[in-house]
């Protein structure tokens, strides 16, 4: 295994990356009260202990129970585990390329990847897989890690499959090359009216950079003028993504996030003259799930007022861990340092009470009501810090958004609980598809179509509820007048999902979203947007 690339890969993790070149300072330890001791006892049980033991299984445990006395974020990963661990920040995997669900034990197409091998082939959404390898592909032992295990595999190996497609009586088969399948990292990307685009990202990783900048070229080529970027439950990812696309909105020499710690000198990320959004209005919305790459964008944007941010505080990650491989390649991430926004902001949350109590942090925020009403979040004076324009902000557990938008449970009923615990609506709309998809995209051939053309709302829940009550799920007429538009909502939005692509499902659902109503309302409103980046 060639172990120099793959650390200079992992090197430049968000939570991994730190200076390599930098010369550590190293405290003097007794030998005999740590590595000594500790491989003492090892020998002891080996040569003593009264039954066999599993050593390699005992040494994980004890690492895991090191690393734990640390922090949150240090961390043991097995062997088996490092390249599945870092595969959604890589970008890509070998595979047939096919974004699949289980229905009724059986594997359905939702839709092929674009220039993927399944694509190339001519399998279409909708398309079921009753065979692989001649093996059966249906039944109560097919889950999502069956269709892992059976359908990805090293690039240029074949794997075969029978198809069921809806209106032939015989099974299709196809014999797939397997090929790199990419990973995008942006949900969506479209325009919210004719000078404001839209652009989520779900995490940092090797290909955002690229992603970002072709998606805010598309948009730009619309009449882009302004963005809102969507950063609510996007944990992270790589640093050096974070910093280019910081950068994208900043002018040159701006400071975008400094690390430094006990053993790690001060290393600072400067903004370049590369941006290609330096202009304009900048909204970014974050939320509770937003961490780590999210807080350096943010945190950024906050302390220059470059933009807003929106939404609800973030989940407060300021730590920074390196990668170090171990013999067996297996690896741990460290803490080595921690970073800070613009402002000298550190905004790791406490983790004095421990691994639970860090685990329960965000559950308590709702319990405290902090979800709701801002004025249920309290910062101590000193953690207060100053953006470029004076305002105050805060350190010591996230970023506080410019504006505080509540979470919305005006739509919650049991009823609606019911059908989402169930999975319901994602069954449902399977189902309605599978009779009329033919029909469905003859009629809107595209997203747009479907949006304004589809009207049948009333109807589609009065087929929903029907179908609800074959699930025993009764229908509760109170229930639905609280939660009736809002499961009209996700209905369409599931629909445009499997008809077309994830970004129709995010284009269908801004309709009942506050935080991007909020933020399409903050960027037509001149005087409000100068009034939140003003000083206060």
């Amino acid at each position: 295994m060639k172990i120099a690339p793959y650390l200079t890969l992992l090197s430049i993790l968000l939570f991994l990356s730190i200076n390599t070149s930098a010369q550590y300072k190293q405290t003097s330890v007794d030998p005999k009260s740590t590595t000594l001791k500790f491989n003492t006892l090892m020998q002891l049980i080996n040569y003593y202990y009264v039954e066999d033991v599993d050593q390699p299984k005992l040494t994980e445990e004890a690492i895991v129970a090191v690393l734990k006395e640390l922090d949150p974020h240090s961390v043991y990963i097995s062997k088996k585990d490092v390249e599945k661990t870092n595969e959604p920040l890589v970008g890509n995997f070998d595979g047939v390329g096919i974004q699949f669900q289980i229905y009724k034990d059986t594997i359905l197409v939702i839709s092929p990847v674009p220039g993927g091998p399944s694509e190339k082939l001519g399998i279409l959404a909708g398309d079921k897989i009753i065979k692989i390898n001649n093996e059966d592909a249906f039944g109560k032992k097919i889950n999502n890690q069956f269709v892992l295990d059976h359908l990805r595999g090293p690039r240029g190996s074949k794997v075969d499959v029978a198809i069921f497609r809806k209106g032939r009586k015989e099974l299709i088969d196809y014999s797939i090359t397997r090929d790199k399948i990419p990973l995008n990292s942006i949900d969506a990307s479209y325009m919210l009216n004719e000078n404001t685009g839209y652009i989520k990202l779900s995490r940092f990783a090797a290909t955002s950079t690229d992603e970002f900048i072709d998606a805010a070229r598309l948009l730009q080529n619309q009449g882009m003028k302004n963005l809102v970027f969507d950063l609510r439950g996007n944990s992270g990812g790589y640093l050096n993504i974070a910093f280019d696309l910081a950068d994208q909105f900043l002018p040159a020499g701006k400071l975008v996030v400094y690390t430094k710690g006990l053993r790690s000198p001060k290393q600072d990320f400067i903004s370049t003259s590369s941006g290609m959004l330096e202009a304009g209005k900048l909204v970014v919305l974050i939320d509770e799930g937003s961490a780590s790459a999210s807080e350096i964008v943010s945190g950024a944007v906050q302390d220059w007022d470059r933009g807003l941010i929106l939404g609800r505080r973030s989940f407060g990650k300021g730590l920074v861990q390196r990668p170090y491989m171990l013999p067996d390649s297996s690896m741990v991430r460290i803490t080595t340092a921690r970073y800070y926004t613009p402002s000298g902001r550190c905004i790791q949350k406490s983790y004095a009470d421990g691994e639970e109590g860090y685990k329960d942090e965000v559950l308590n925020r709702y319990k405290h009501g902090e979800m709701v009403h801002a004025d249920s979040i309290k910062f101590p004076d000193s953690l207060r810090y100053y953006t470029q324009n004076k305002r105050v902000v805060y350190g010591g557990g996230g970023i506080m958004p410019d504006y505080f938008i509540p979470l919305d449970t005006s739509f919650l009923s049991r009823y609606y609980e019911d059908i989402f615990r169930k999975g319901l609506l994602n069954e449902f709309t399977v189902q309605y598809i599978e009779s009329r998809r033919k029909d469905l995209l003859k009629t809107y051939p595209d997203s747009k179509a479907f949006k304004k053309g589809f009207t049948d709302d009333q109807k589609l829940l009065n087929e929903f509820v029907a179908f609800a009550e074959t699930k025993e799920v009764p229908r509760k007429d109170k229930d639905l007048e609280v939660s009736g538009k809002q499961i009209e909502v996700v209905l369409k939005a599931l629909i445009a999902r499997n008809l077309y692509n994830l970004n129709a499902y995010y284009e269908m659902i801004s309709s009942t979203d506050d935080d991007l109503i909020k933020a399409i309302e903050v960027i037509k409103n001149d005087a409000m947007f100068r009034n939140l980046t003003q000083q206060k």
